[in-house]
C-alpha cells in the first residue's frame, strides 16, 4: 500500500511587502516547485478541459481545477493540506482573516485575447484573491501585462507586471481593486486563480 505524502507545492513563495494604495496587494516570486509548474504546463497544453468564456469584459478559456480529473502529478495542489497552507500565507500577506472555503480556477490567454479593466469586486462575491502567472516564456512583445490601476480610468496605470512564470500576485478585492490583463500577441499565458472570502466574525 502507498502512503501519499504530502509537500507543499508552494513552498518557494515568499510574499513581498504589501502595497497599501490604490489597493492592498503584494506580489511574490517563484510561487510552485519547479515539478509542479513543468507539470502543470504539461497538462495545460495536452489534455486540459478548456472551455471558452465570453463576457461584457473578458474572452478566455477556463475551467474549475477542483471539478477537473487532474493528473497525479499535480493533484497536490487541490489537496486540502495546501489549500490550507496558502490561505494562511495569504492570511498572514494581506493581514486578514480567511474562511476555510478556496476555489481554483484555471484560466487561459490565446493571442488576440485579452481582460478589460475591473475590480472583481461581487455583492456576497469573493474578497481576496491569489494569481499564479504561468507560462513557457513571454517576451515584452508578447504582452500579456498584469495592470494594476489608480482609478477605473484604463489610462490612470499604477503598476504593469510582467508575465514572468512562476510569478503572482495577492490582493483584497474593493471598489479600488482596479486592474486588467493586456492583450496576448504571443505565445499562451496561464494563470491559478485562488479566490478567498474573508472569515466571519
Amino acid at each position: 500500500m502507498t502512503t501519499f505524502r504530502w509537500a507543499d507545492p508552494h513552498a518557494p513563495m515568499t510574499p513581498g511587502q504589501p502595497v497599501e494604495k490604490p489597493f492592498r496587494y503584494f506580489v511574490a516570486e517563484r510561487c510552485c516547485t519547479p515539478d509542479i509548474e513543468a507539470a502543470l504546463l504539461d497538462w495545460f497544453e495536452t489534455t486540459a478541459p478548456w472551455k471558452l468564456v465570453e463576457t461584457d469584459f473578458y474572452e478566455q478559456f477556463e475551467f474549475d481545477m477542483r471539478d477537473a480529473d487532474i493528473p497525479a502529478a499535480i493533484a497536490v495542489l487541490i489537496a486540502p493540506a495546501t489549500l490550507d497552507t496558502l490561505r494562511q500565507k495569504i492570511e498572514d500577506a494581506l493581514d486578514t482573516r480567511l474562511s476555510p472555503d478556496v476555489q481554483l480556477v484555471a484560466h487561459r490567454l490565446d493571442p488576440g485575447q485579452r481582460i478589460a479593466i475591473h475590480n472583481d469586486l461581487r455583492e456576497g462575491g469573493e474578497t481576496h484573491r491569489f494569481t499564479v502567472q504561468l507560462n513557457r516564456g513571454l517576451s515584452d512583445e508578447d504582452g500579456g501585462f498584469f495592470m494594476l490601476f489608480n482609478s477605473d480610468d484604463a489610462n490612470d496605470v499604477h503598476r504593469i507586471l510582467r508575465p514572468i512564470s512562476g510569478t503572482a500576485i495577492g490582493f483584497a478585492i474593493s471598489s479600488n481593486s482596479h486592474h486588467a490583463v493586456s492583450r496576448v500577441h504571443g505565445g499562451v499565458r496561464f494563470t491559478l486563480v485562488y479566490s478567498f472570502y474573508a472569515a466571519k466574525n
